[in-house]
């Protein structure tokens, strides 16, 4: 039970940590687009 208790935080961590790395990537994405385009202009 508590290796399996372990594992699993540890899973929700990672899912954690996973999820913030998309939202920064998400976000330079937008900045780098946003960006572009208002040079372009």
């Amino acid at each position: 039970m508590s290796t399996e208790q372990a594992s699993s935080s540890t899973w929700k961590r990672l899912g954690w940590f996973l999820l913030l790395w998309a939202a920064s990537v998400a976000t330079l994405g937008v900045i780098a687009l946003f960006l572009r385009l208002m040079l372009s202009l």
